[in-house]
């Protein structure tokens, strides 16, 4: 009975022990990877931004873009680039969910007519050498300059203007078609993005 006394004793100070360490390893790390994702952000907007002189990050709106399947509210964040006091750029990230292999995450950074700047591929899955091209160069850059008025919004295989990829194109399809959504939610609701002031 002292043997199993002491056993559930022993236990309980190791359980205990792991769990001081685990709490002191996550208070040590949380702040250094807080800062790694904001430096990540960061590089992001400013590849798809237009030349800023403003933290983007510190000036931003979130506005409520649909509900996920238990009813919750589903935001997006729209991040503001300024040149002085003018608003020069916002970018936003949007998802497409029709890649071949699940969710693309894109940042898409336009001026305040709706214009694209860029692009940035931020995470996918898509298959090596063929659906994961459309995070080369070639294809994000033929995005640059065009808005739902200058541009047909589907692929060339469908009657569109963006090319596609051989072989794949499923997910250059689906880029564009989360992209153009993004920018009509913001042309239903650019007011709200531009007219409110410096942290939403």
């Amino acid at each position: 009975m002292k043997d199993i006394a002491r056993l559930a004793l022993a236990l309980t100070l190791i359980a205990a022990g792991a769990g001081l360490i685990l709490s002191l390893v996550e208070a040590v790390t949380r702040e250094p990877i807080a800062e790694q994702r904001r430096q990540e952000t960061l590089k992001a907007l400013q590849a798809v931004l237009p030349e800023i002189d403003n933290s983007p990050d510190q000036d931003s709106v979130s506005l409520v873009v649909g509900k996920d399947k238990k009813g919750r509210d589903l935001s997006r964040v729209f991040y503001r680039g300024r040149k002085g006091e003018e608003l020069a750029g916002i970018a936003f990230k949007v998802v497409a969910p029709e890649g071949y292999s699940g969710n693309i995450e894109i940042m898409v950074g336009i001026l305040p007519d709706g214009s694209v700047v860029g692009i940035e591929i931020l995470t996918h899955a898509e298959t090596p050498g063929l659906g994961d091209k459309i995070a080369q160069g070639w294809f994000k850059q033929q995005f640059a300059g065009k808005n739902l008025e200058n541009a047909d919004w589907r692929v060339k295989k469908d009657g569109g203007q963006f090319d596609q990829i051989t072989g794949a194109t499923i997910s250059p399809r689906a880029v564009v078609k989360a992209v153009a959504a993004g920018l009509q939610f913001y042309q239903e609701h650019r007011e709200q993005v531009v007219a409110q002031g410096v942290g939403g």
